[in-house]
This record gives structure tokens, sequence and C-alpha cells, in this order.
């Protein structure tokens, strides 16, 4: 689905990922419309604009990502700044890219958003990254609090979630591993589940807080 208030901009993006072979199930012009038309289109990715009327598009990403089955939200945005970015990473947002991408760039950022993979225009995921750094070294309270009390994960599981957190997509990391694609989704579902996390973003940000993103941990 996507979802833009501008017309001309709303069709062309929806005609190129048509084009491109996706299925466009349902386009919104505001946040109401959005949250109205998702439960019945029912569509994995929505394409989605943060300036939206009546609406924000934070707030629409917060209600979108609460349904069942929820669909992943990719911002598309003319902002690139770093409020903007975290506020709709923290909303439940998959990935974030400027409109200034091509539309390869966009194509191949749905195919990835479908598949879980957070997706950001270059030089957004440091900042995401580091965010997130920054709240698990807070004080007692913060974001990173009791993230190492969790359940204990298989060696596979740690070794599949260091490579998350080095960035590589699940093709990258099946390649590595020498695993099917599927065998790669069920380890990271496997892993979401036990430390009761809901996507590949909180994921890596559990992997910076415990350390295994770091060089000294080799993958």
């Amino acid at each position: 689905m996507v979802v833009d208030d501008h017309p001309m901009w709303r069709e062309a993006v929806a005609r190129d990922l048509a084009e491109a072979g996706h299925e466009v199930v349902a386009t919104a012009a505001d946040g109401p419309e959005a949250v109205r038309r998702a439960p019945a289109a029912r569509p994995e990715v929505v394409v989605l604009d943060l300036q939206l009327p009546s609406l924000s598009g934070v707030e629409v990403t917060r209600q979108l990502v609460a349904l069942d089955p929820a669909p992943h939200v990719l911002v598309l945005s003319a902002s690139g700044e770093q409020g903007d970015v975290l506020e709709a990473v923290k909303a439940g947002a998959t990935g974030y890219l400027v409109k200034s991408a091509s539309r390869e760039e966009l194509v191949s950022a749905v195919t990835r958003t479908a598949a879980g993979e957070p997706v950001f225009t270059p030089g957004l995921a440091g900042l995401v990254l580091g965010e997130f750094r920054r709240l698990s070294s807070a004080p007692s309270g913060g974001a990173g609090a009791g993230a190492t009390d969790g359940p204990r994960l298989t060696a596979r599981e740690t070794e599949v979630l260091r490579l998350v957190a080095k960035g590589l997509s699940y093709r990258q990391i099946a390649e590595r591993l020498r695993l099917s694609h599927r065998t790669v989704q069920n380890h990271v579902q496997n892993t979401l589940h036990k430390l009761r996390l809901h996507n590949r973003v909180e994921l890596v940000r559990y992997a910076i807080e415990t350390g295994l993103d770091e060089p000294g941990h080799p993958a």
C-alpha cells in the first residue's frame, strides 16, 4: 500500500512498484485513510510518507504495526532529519528512505522490507544504530535495561545474530553460513521469540547492547 498526500507522487510510486512486479493492493492520501484501508487490504508492506494531513506518519506507523497481521512499514520521506528517522523507527518502521532515492533503490527496498530486513538510505542506518548505542549505555531504566537477562541462545542463533548486527541480508547470511534462506529466517524468528523482540531493528539493538557486533566477536 502506498500512502502519500501528493497525488502525482503517490501514483508514480504505485506505478513504479507495479511495473517492477509488486502488487499494489491499495493507496491512501492521508493517515486516517491508510489506517482505515489497511485491515481489509492486508498489505505486506506500506510505503509511507511522514508528512501527512490529519494524522502524522509516525502515528500511522504505530497504528499499522499494531494490526494482526502487521505490515512492514517503509517510510519514504523528503526528510532525512535525525529526529524524524528515529521517531519513525521507534514507532515500528522497518526501513527509511529519502525521496531522492532512485526507482531501483525503492523497488529493492520494498522487496527487502517485505522479508523483514531493515533498509535505510545510506548514512541513516549508522544514525539509528548510533542512537541505540547511546540508549543502551544509559543508566538502568533506559532502552538497554535488562537486555542481557533473557533466555540463552544456541550457538547457531548467536552466530546468525552477529551477522544480522553487521548489517548482512538474509541471503548474505545464508551464503556465509551455507544455510538455506528459510533456515536463516527461522533462526531469526526463533531469536526474536526467545528475546521477546518484535523486529530485526530491535534485534540489532539487542546485539549492540550485548556487544555481539564488536570486532572482537568473530563471525
